[in-house]
């Protein structure tokens, strides 16, 4: 077959809307058929549904570990956004090239992609792995039957570069995250009778509020790291809904809420203080009034942080492709940490900014593909002569 850009191929991705909540087996099928045409074989690993996959390939010899070059095929919704554009449609204006899905993630894709037909011409000394994963942008999720696979296999890759939009500066390190959500259940009755029920609202005002304190104790000087902005770990909530109407005392509030956590500290931990205080000193009161009452919380996703140290192989590697030591961090989360729990070792690299990312009118730059079409070139250079 021809081959063809990654300017070609990156349009013909955008094509493909793989919102999260959505199948993105057709796009996994093309890029199958397109590796297969290159003489590559493919394994997919599918979700209990069987509606979405994971791809993984290697290039070169199989008795060994390699370099894996890895993204999302997902992307996130653009319901609501105010588009002057077709989002699933790649058009190019003044040097950029738009669509949802050109900056986070598909534009790595694209040039990954572009450049197996060199890297099937080499002699690959070592391996490059292609692992492509699903549901990333939903608290990466789909990632994690495919790494339980590799942390099995006696030859997987020995390092791993994601390729999430970094404008191609390097990368080595990035906040961990949890989601939860809390349910308060309290007791209804008419307001005219407000005592006489448990206000879930209230209640989950109380817990919003500890979680504040919480946050102004992590956000504390001691607790800083300055790799990273903002320097600490941090805690929001997002999303509440509870009550009925004004005259009744709501029996029902949840509120869902997140801690995005330097490398190091556990997450977990500020869950468990705001249960115990749920614990301690709410539900007593509740239940003083109402036995029934109730205070529960749910894990909704979860991802560790990653932080690879300036002096290990994988950033030294990182460094001769990207061509700067000038080592960084970014504020939004990878699969990155998921990677180094399997014995991976991380580092994340890729075109374009984050600043487009989940935008509406969402662009990468040629350039920006252009150079990191150079880039994979130097891998490709680097695996030939390594021994």
């Amino acid at each position: 077959m021809n081959d063809m850009s990654s300017r070609a191929l990156l349009e013909k991705l955008i094509g493909f809307a793989t919102v999260s909540r959505e199948s993105n087996l057709a796009l996994i099928e093309f890029i199958r058929e397109y590796l297969a045409k290159h003489g590559i074989e493919c394994e997919l690993f599918y979700n209990d549904e069987r509606t979405k996959a994971n791809l993984f390939a290697t290039i070169g010899p199989r008795d060994r570990g390699g370099i894996a070059l890895s993204g999302h095929t997902d992307v996130v919704p653009v319901d609501g956004q105010a588009w002057t554009v077709d989002p699933f449609e790649m058009i190019e204006k003044d040097g950029r090239l738009y669509g949802r899905g050109t900056a986070d993630m598909k534009g790595f894709l694209a040039c990954v992609l572009a450049s197996v037909p060199e890297f099937v011409k080499r002699d690959l000394k070592l391996p490059i792995h292609l692992a492509f994963s699903y549901d990333e942008e939903v608290g990466c999720l789909g990632v994690r039957p495919m790494l339980a696979e590799l942390a099995r296999r006696a030859h997987k890759p020995v390092l791993c570069v994601i390729g999430e939009p970094t404008e191609l500066k390097p990368v080595l390190g990035h906040k961990g995250k949890l989601a939860m959500r809390c349910c308060v259940k309290g007791a209804p009755c008419h307001s005219a009778y407000a005592p006489y029920g448990v206000n879930a609202i209230q209640y989950a005002a109380r817990l919003i509020n500890r979680l504040d304190e919480i946050g102004d104790q992590l956000a504390q000087p001691e607790h800083h790291d300055e790799r990273f902005d903002p320097p600490y770990s941090t805690v929001q909530t997002g999303v509440i809904k509870g009550g009925r109407a004004l005259n009744i005392v709501p029996a029902e509030c949840e509120f869902d809420f997140e801690v995005r956590a330097l490398p190091g500290f556990d997450a977990n931990k500020v869950a468990d203080e705001l249960q115990t205080y749920a614990e301690a000193e709410l539900l007593p009161k509740m239940r003083a009034v109402k036995a029934e009452t109730d205070i529960r919380f749910q894990s909704l996703s979860a991802y560790p942080g990653l932080a690879t140290s300036p002096d290990s192989d994988a950033a030294r590697l990182l460094a001769l492709l990207a061509g700067s030591n000038a080592f960084g961090t970014v504020a939004f989360g990878t699969e990155g940490g998921l990677f180094e729990q399997a014995g991976i070792p991380t580092v994340v690299c890729g075109p374009g900014s984050m600043d487009q990312g989940h935008k509406p009118d969402e662009y990468v730059s040629v350039e920006q593909l252009q150079a990191c079409d150079a880039m994979l070139a130097r891998l490709a250079d680097y695996l030939s002569n390594t021994v």
